[in-house]
């Protein structure tokens, strides 16, 4: 038996760190961090080093690129605006964003970007928020015009270079049909991009000042923004994506002199760089349904909204169908259920993790979930992209793993 108020029982504890020292002993990972909590036990494990070929070691500080998990972060600011009725669900955004307004949308999703139809309803908050605006990634249709035009114009991954500024980028946006008419449709990504130019409109800042002012100073979140000072570079590793033929490490960001040194022009909702602690001081405000100690960050309400599945069934059967064709890609990451705002929600148990966890993962090699079941929270963050089923293995891992070490 682990001590009496622990959650989690030492055997467990010594399982989860012996599976996660595999996978860097298998030369396929060359260091992680692992934070789980859970009735106010915290447990952390840095394993191996920062660099492919050896050099520092991983510490339990050391600063990660979060990619896709910062998106359940950076939706806070657009709650906050929420709860204090700047913002409401059903208003249409033209307003703030008047390159939305108007909508072409294309007669088939498949089909030629100059033939459309003029959009039914225009698009609103809830849309931006709930990832149904009408554009995205789709997996369905990668090979559409829509798609190359999208991608070709609005993508800012490690391989395409950084983003102009959000005006600029906006305004490409806003050349673009829809693919899907507003409300219909889950697609991937992209809401959250506009969203955090939503955020930055109609606060007249920036969205990582207020993000700052709103959640991440209140939070202790020292570490997280959208760039690694100087003084902290050492603390950042290189980003890997391995050859999927060869397994060599291809350096995807180098530390410094990379993408994350500088600030960026276009301050993306799913660039934020973290630490395992900012993000348990996150994710515990959650559970706490928006309580840090004493201080209230966001309202009940809000965090129930964002936590808690809004898809429809047959948004809900198209978000199923699309992660399913890459599941054995993603060791099935992101495969279990719904979406609120900014992440996931598990509508049923397809593993170990109870329905209701809710978070997201990163293709940067990052997972962060929490569940009120269990009163948990689990961070995995590693600098191995998703170029290779490794990271994703290893997240499979670290989470059928920390279910069995509840106590």
């Amino acid at each position: 038996m682990g001590t009496s108020n622990s959650g989690f029982s030492d055997g467990g504890l010594h399982r989860l760190r012996e599976v996660l020292a595999r996978h860097v002993e298998s030369r396929k990972i060359p260091g992680l961090v692992a934070l789980v909590s859970r009735g106010g036990q915290t447990h952390v494990e840095a394993i191996g080093t920062m660099r492919h070929d050896g050099g520092s070691p991983m510490r339990r500080d050391t600063i990660f690129r979060m990619a896709s998990t910062s998106k359940p972060v950076t939706m806070a600011a657009a709650m906050v605006l929420l709860d204090e009725c700047r913002l409401r669900l059903d208003d249409p955004v033209d307003q703030w964003l008047p390159e939305l307004a108007d909508r072409q949308v294309l007669k088939r999703p498949d089909g030629p970007l100059d033939d459309t139809v003029p959009a039914q309803r225009p698009i609103t908050v809830r849309h931006l928020l709930t990832s149904t605006f009408g554009l995205g990634v789709d997996f369905e249709s990668m090979a559409s015009p829509i798609r190359a035009a999208t991608f070709e114009r609005l993508d800012y991954s490690v391989a395409s270079g950084p983003a102009p500024e959000p005006d600029e980028w906006m305004r490409r946006l806003g050349e673009l049909p829809l693919q899907y008419q507003p409300g219909v449709r889950w697609q991937y990504d992209l809401s959250h991009e506009v969203v955090g130019v939503l955020v930055s409109r109609v606060t007249g800042q920036s969205l990582e000042n207020f993000l700052r002012e709103r959640i991440l100073d209140p939070l202790g979140m020292k570490d997280t923004a959208f760039h690694v000072p100087a003084d902290k570079i050492d603390r950042l590793p290189p980003l890997y994506g391995p050859d999927p033929q060869t397994g060599e490490f291809i350096v995807w960001d180098e530390a410094a002199g990379g993408r994350s040194s500088v600030p960026p022009v276009f301050q993306g909702a799913s660039w934020l760089v973290s630490t395992a602690d900012d993000y348990h001081a996150y994710f515990q405000m959650l559970l706490n349904y928006g309580m840090h100690g004493s201080e209230r960050i966001l309202s009940r309400a809000a965090v129930q909204m964002m936590t808690t599945n809004c898809l429809s069934l047959e948004q809900q059967a198209a978000r199923d169908a699309m992660f399913s064709n890459v599941a054995h890609l993603s060791s099935g990451q992101g495969a279990n259920g719904g979406w609120g705002f900014g992440m996931a929600v598990r509508t049923h148990r397809g593993d170990y993790a109870p329905t209701g966890q809710f978070g997201w993962f990163g293709g940067t090699g990052t997972t962060a979930y929490a569940d009120r079941t269990n009163q948990l929270t689990g961070v995995l963050l590693t600098q191995v992209g998703l170029s290779t089923p490794d990271s994703p293995r290893a997240m499979n891992d670290f989470w059928t793993t920390l279910y069995q070490a509840i106590d």
